[in-house]
């Protein structure tokens, strides 16, 4: 807000300086031409109004110090305020265009926060015996919207989990992303197993994809014995047991992103591992191990998920993004969500 203050005065301390100055160095060198310096500064922050009373501002100025020096008739001083009533012109003709680009800008925050909400509805903090906890990040930080996509649902056949990232960034990724979450949010009731709510999510992106477009996405369910993965070409999980070990569940096989079954091969395999009561488990896109520092060195999570292993879930995962803008040390370059599930004991 203090920056504010400045540049709302700034105009008018730039026309008292060029006064100042002219009065103190008299008609010889002539620093009057300096006050359209007052009009330029305004149109870059205030209206088209607050452009003109700099103006309007520069030429009182202009005139009292040409009375001051008996210059009132003089070609150079009609030259002068020519120049700032040019000058204004302008300046209100800019203020005009970048207050409408700036409402322009401001529909279309709206309406990309607005996507965002529906596309990744509130996720339920408490799901049966787990806990959830997520970070979101856009690398479009104008529009707050990007490509990466998360969901969690508690169904009959146990907690299902997607965690996603489309191809690309921003609004383009919009509407892949609106099918994917649309397609996971109904077969996940409808299909009894993993495998098949994958094949429903490729069934929906061969439809709207082309053939080079892709996402990649991993599908966890979690039951009462463990939790089952199918890993579509994503960052494997980190485990975070209990016992403070920190594992990366790499897949049995490499699979393919959703959207190139069409280069037939085969799809990924699922994959079961152990969740016991106050496991954690973090998934995460590859926004997040690709964030580099300034000297070009990768974000190492593995090493840093031990962030994760005390604590509440959410204040340890705000820890975690927290430490992964600090190694960045200024915005991310790409999206980045991570979701961490906490199985809680009985007593917890």
């Amino acid at each position: 807000m203090k920056s504010d203050v400045v540049l709302r005065y700034a105009p008018y301390v730039v026309i008292a300086l060029v006064a100042v100055i002219d009065l103190l160095d008299g008609p010889p060198l002539g620093f009057v031409p300096l006050l359209t310096l007052g009009p330029t500064f305004a149109c870059a922050y205030g209206s088209v109004h607050r452009t003109l009373l700099a103006g309007a501002t520069a030429m009182v100025v202009c005139l009292v110090s040409a009375a001051y020096f008996d210059r009132l008739d003089t070609w150079q001083n009609n030259v002068i305020l020519a120049t700032i009533a040019a000058v204004t012109g302008a300046g209100m003709l800019v203020a005009h265009l970048r207050l409408r680009r700036e409402r322009e800008l401001a529909n279309v925050r709206l309406v990309a926060e607005t996507v965002q909400r529906v596309l990744l509805r509130p996720i339920p903090r408490k799901v049966k015996d787990l806990t959830v906890a997520l970070s979101y990040t856009s690398a479009s930080a104008e529009a707050r919207i990007g490509g990466d996509l998360l969901e969690v649902f508690s169904t009959p056949y146990g907690v299902r989990v997607l965690l996603g990232d489309v191809q690309g960034k921003g609004l383009a990724a919009v509407d892949t992303a609106a099918w994917v979450l649309g397609a996971f949010r109904e077969a996940v009731f409808d299909e009894r197993d993993l495998v098949a709510v994958s094949a429903r999510l490729e069934t929906t992106l061969a439809r709207q994809l082309d053939p080079e477009e892709f996402v990649t996405a991993i599908l966890a369910e979690v039951d009462a014995t463990g939790i089952q993965l199918l890993n579509h070409g994503h960052p494997p999980p980190l485990l975070l047991g209990a016992d403070g070990q920190v594992e990366s569940i790499e897949p049995p096989e490499e699979g393919l992103a959703l959207g190139l079954a069409a280069l037939a091969c085969a799809p990924p395999k699922p994959q079961r591992v152990p969740f016991l009561p106050g496991d954690r488990i973090l998934f995460y896109t590859d926004g997040v191990i690709e964030s580099r520092n300034a000297a070009g060195t990768f974000y190492p999570l593995t090493e840093r998920a031990t962030l994760l292993l005390a604590g509440e879930p959410q204040p340890a995962l705000d820890r975690l993004r927290e430490d992964l803008v600090k190694h960045v040390g200024g915005p991310l370059l790409d999206d980045a969500a991570m979701l961490l599930l906490h199985r809680r004991t009985r007593s917890g």
